[in-house]
């Protein structure tokens, strides 16, 4: 799959690796930055007339503002972006299109090249203004034109085969080796989505400034991790640590218990059957510290008839 919206819009006569259409041969023309209205101005002509492009109100004003917003970042390595950039498009006329992308080398004769993208934003309900602008920019050689509706919230594209305008969906992308990725048409025409398409494509461009800041965040999330795993790995080391230790010495208490209960045993049933217990004999039962010899040397000391009978066998530990 190529992206995950449902329609991919590619450059016209574009297959799926993204190669370009050749500009048509044309009669002899002005050349594109041949002025026919005089720059800096708010004057066009189309077709002979003069016209006025009259400053924007809110709608179209930041509906212009998000277009150059998010098609500026979209455009590929070798391309620019221009706002309200004078092309001659025949004899008679010369005007801007809100927003366009041109090749950024210049031709043979140093001049710059005809834009390959083209966008109006119109909101207003005829497109007669838009519709003969498109048709003379793909008349002189612009590969796409597009028109934003602001009202009716609609992307449209001119269409060569019907020398008209075609609705686009809302949720096709626009995608264009002028293009350094797709570009969402919902990125045009909701506000909200437009940081996230600008962000991804900033991201394919990898832009010097995002890369350091991945680079940076990356560093610190991993000295991060390195710190909490060893914190971590601390508190679980003291717990087990702990828990090891109380389980030995509870067992070393239970094992010292059970010594010092078997020689006061063997003791007392010496005594209890008279039989005298020497102090070399009450030391050697003192020192033993092995638990099944303790056991032996109790079972004797029942019927032993003397307590050194009891021990006999052992060398005393010097």
């Amino acid at each position: 799959m190529r992206s995950r919206h449902d329609h991919v819009l590619l450059a016209p006569g574009a297959d799926a690796s993204g190669r370009t259409l050749k500009a048509p041969s044309s009669r002899a023309r002005p050349h594109v930055d041949d002025r026919l209205a005089p720059p800096e101005t708010r004057v066009e002509y189309l077709d002979g007339a003069e016209i006025f492009a009259a400053p924007a109100d809110t709608p179209h004003a930041t509906q212009h503002f998000d277009l150059t917003y998010v098609l500026g970042a979209h455009v590929a390595p070798g391309y620019r972006g221009a706002v309200d950039m004078l092309t001659r498009a025949d004899e008679g006329s010369d005007y801007a299109p809100d927003a366009s992308v041109f090749a950024q080398k210049p031709d043979r004769g140093g001049h710059r090249r005809l834009e390959e993208l083209a966008f109006e934003v119109s909101d207003k309900q005829a497109l007669a203004v838009p519709t003969s602008k498109a048709r003379r920019l793909i008349d002189r050689g612009v590969r796409r034109v597009f028109c934003i509706l602001v009202k009716q919230h609609r992307v449209l594209e001119w269409s060569r085969e019907t020398d008209g305008w075609r609705t686009l969906p809302k949720d096709a992308v626009i995608e264009d080796p002028c293009l350094v990725r797709p570009l969402p048409l919902q990125a045009l025409l909701d506000a909200a989505s437009s940081d996230d398409a600008v962000a991804r494509a900033l991201l394919q461009k990898r832009v010097p400034a995002l890369e350091a800041a991945l680079a940076e965040g990356e560093a610190r999330g991993e000295a991060r991790g390195v710190a909490l795993g060893e914190a971590r790995g601390e508190a679980r080391g003291v717990t087990l640590g702990e828990a090891l230790g109380e389980a030995r010495g509870e067992a070393r208490g239970a094992l010292l218990g059970e010594i010092r209960m078997a020689q006061d045993a063997i003791t007392t049933v010496l005594q209890a059957r008279g039989v005298a217990v020497p102090a070399k004999v009450a030391r050697t039962i003192a020192g033993c510290d092995d638990p099944s010899k303790l056991r032996r040397w109790l079972k004797r000391a029942a019927t032993a008839a003397t307590a050194a009978e009891v021990v006999a066998g052992t060398r005393r530990k010097r």
